[in-house]
């Protein structure tokens, strides 16, 4: 197992992670970007199965969160405000009126501290940063840890840790885009995901949780014994309608699941199993991806990969009922999220 690194622009550093089975990560500084993401297909062939962009520098404007750290809080706030014991707090507007994956001052937006390490069972890179008090609108200074860790059980491991000085809020996610048919061979459509959730966060027009769950039976949201994505692009039901053409939807995870999801697609053989201590995730299908970005493999277009954003709810700061995303003055964040990568 090893590590390497490379300036590649400005202040930004690249590292790359390689376990003893070949597969490897890159990951910068800037943002905590996963830029690629290498595993071996069915034949052995070792391919990218995550979105990124061709040239390092595009990831200075990256609309789309490729592969990005997301925080303060990942998801959409309604009406770029909340209220927290009493007070009420107004965030950076980014999406209309909402407030959307943290801001112009989110998480995605830093250089952070890196540090690189080395253990018998893994190689990662540790990221730190601190955000101020009052950034984005957000109460509390906050000391903020992001570790990658690669085994040689071919897994990657993502831990945050966080606390603050102030009641706040804080739930984060990583924001990649996988595609396991690899090098951008085919979109996420073919893809089979099972999920262990019954239920979902249902969504208004401007895609704000109404405070509604909707059960998952007899929709294409049902996931429980795995469906490929292409039901919900192709469905004419509301929610799939509503978001583009496919998911951008909280998923609730069953409290008993150890694996809450499996993602596998067949003509690479590639497999991809989801541990987290996390209650639910939002899985995005790319309905918003433009066409004709330069990525690593080919050029973009809509359901070219699919994220699965591990986190809490920000529902919880209007609904009752919901994943909370509070955090306590005292209290530590300690989330831990494991991507298992196999051939079948």
């Amino acid at each position: 197992m090893h590590i390497t690194s490379k300036q590649v622009v400005n202040k930004w550093k690249q590292y790359t992670l390689t376990n003893d089975h070949g597969m490897e990560v890159s990951i910068l500084n800037f943002d905590g970007i996963i830029t690629k993401l290498i595993t071996p297909d069915k034949h052995g062939n070792k391919e990218n199965i995550v979105l990124g962009y061709e040239n390092l520098e595009d990831y200075a404007e990256n609309p789309n969160y490729f592969g990005a750290v997301i925080g303060r809080v990942a998801g959409r706030i309604a009406n770029a405000s909340f209220e927290l014991n009493g007070t009420s707090y107004e965030l950076d507007p980014n999406e209309g009126k909402h407030h959307l994956h943290g801001g112009e001052h989110g998480f995605s937006h830093v250089v952070w501290h890196a540090e690189t390490f080395s253990t018998d069972g893994a190689v990662g890179v540790k990221l730190t940063h601190e955000s101020p008090d009052a950034e984005g609108g957000y109460p509390g200074n906050l000391r903020v840890t992001v570790t990658y860790s690669l085994t040689n059980a071919n897994e990657l491991v993502i831990d945050y840790e966080a606390d603050s000085d102030q009641s706040t809020v804080l739930t984060m996610t990583n924001h990649s885009y996988f595609n396991l048919s690899g090098n951008l061979k085919e979109t996420i459509a073919g893809h089979d995901v099972q999920i262990a959730s019954k239920e979902i966060v249902e969504l208004d027009k401007e895609l704000i949780p109404t405070g509604q769950k909707l059960g998952v039976g007899e929709t294409p949201f049902d996931f429980r014994n795995g469906r490929k994505l292409q039901d919900g692009i192709l469905s004419a039901h509301p929610q799939n309608q509503l978001v583009g053409n496919g998911y951008d939807h909280y998923f609730i995870f069953k409290k008993d699941a150890t694996e809450q999801v499996k993602v596998t697609e067949s003509g690479s053989g590639r497999s991809m199993t989801i541990s987290t201590d996390q209650p639910g995730m939002v899985m995005y299908t790319g309905n918003g991806l433009e066409e004709g970005l330069q990525l690593v493999g080919g050029s973009s277009r809509k359901h070219l990969g699919v994220c699965f954003e591990t986190q809490a709810s920000p529902a919880s700061l209007e609904h009752e009922g919901f994943p909370d995303i509070r955090l306590e003055t005292g209290e530590t964040y300690k989330k831990k999220t494991t991507f298992r990568f196999n051939v079948e």
